[in-house]
């Protein structure tokens, strides 16, 4: 799948933090869960339209070690990008990587 010679760039993972709003609603914030070492590949972006204006796209793959703790309601930023995590797999079921299917918005 990838060496750690690879893990050249430094990403940090994300977790949402719901909080009340005091008027019913609530509010997200973003708490760091973790900085790793990751492999960013990226995909060719994509436009699509949405609520009629085009939203710019960007795939991903993110490759970090293994870790149990990746959700797809997380999120990692990555060189002052957001992207948002698709699913999150094991490449070869050995629990050595972990490849994170990502996906920028509105770039």
């Amino acid at each position: 799948m990838t060496s750690p010679g690879r893990l050249r760039e430094r990403v940090t993972i994300e977790a949402p933090q719901r909080a009340g709003d005091g008027a019913g609603g609530w509010t997200i914030a973003w708490s760091q869960v973790a900085t790793v070492w990751a492999d960013v590949i990226s995909f060719k972006g994509t436009e699509l339209a949405e609520a009629d204006r085009l939203e710019a796209r960007e795939p991903f793959r993110v490759v970090i070690r293994h870790r149990g703790d990746v959700k797809s309601d997380m999120r990692l930023t990555w060189r002052g990008r957001v992207l948002d995590i698709r699913g999150a797999f094991d490449p070869d079921g050995r629990r050595r990587w972990l490849a994170i299917d990502c996906e920028e918005r509105g770039r």
